[in-house]
């Protein structure tokens, strides 16, 4: 498993251990939540990387998730990002999501219109889920 990064004495920081992966969260504002994920995510630990990170949802308006510290990321890690983003729309979350190599391999085969929010660093993602109003879908009525 990939280890966490080092974390400054004066942060903040929630750590859980879940099978073959470690998952970190951390509070930048109090309504900001920064998830992020070392090791591996599969079948195994998948759910419980979404109930992790949405746990706090009611204090949660923008959430990161950042995946860049995992090594290995399997067809299941994609189902729990996508009920990962059906769960925030629906608490009204704005999220983004930065992809290690190994989740950008798959979301390449299981997301290539790119319908989940990818940025690629922690930084960038902050100012996104701030800055941009929230992706709506459009129904569109087909003529007659």
């Amino acid at each position: 498993m990939a280890e966490a990064p080092p974390v400054p004495p004066d942060a903040e920081l929630d750590t859980h251990t879940c099978h073959s992966a470690q998952f970190q969260t951390r509070r930048p504002q109090p309504s900001t939540a920064v998830v992020s994920a070392y090791g591996e995510l599969d079948a195994a630990n998948g759910n419980s990387f979404v109930k992790y990170a949405l746990r706090d949802a009611k204090q949660t308006q923008w959430l990161v998730i950042d995946l860049s510290g995992l090594s290995f990321f399997a067809t299941a890690g994609f189902s729990a990002l996508h009920t990962l983003n059906v769960q925030c729309a629906g608490e009204n979350i704005r999220w983004a999501l930065i992809p290690s190599l190994a989740v950008d391999r798959l979301l390449r085969l299981c997301d290539p219109d790119s319908t989940l929010p990818i940025c690629v660093d922690v930084a960038t993602a902050l100012t996104t889920v701030h800055s941009d109003p929230p992706r709506l879908l459009k129904l569109i009525s087909q003529p007659r």
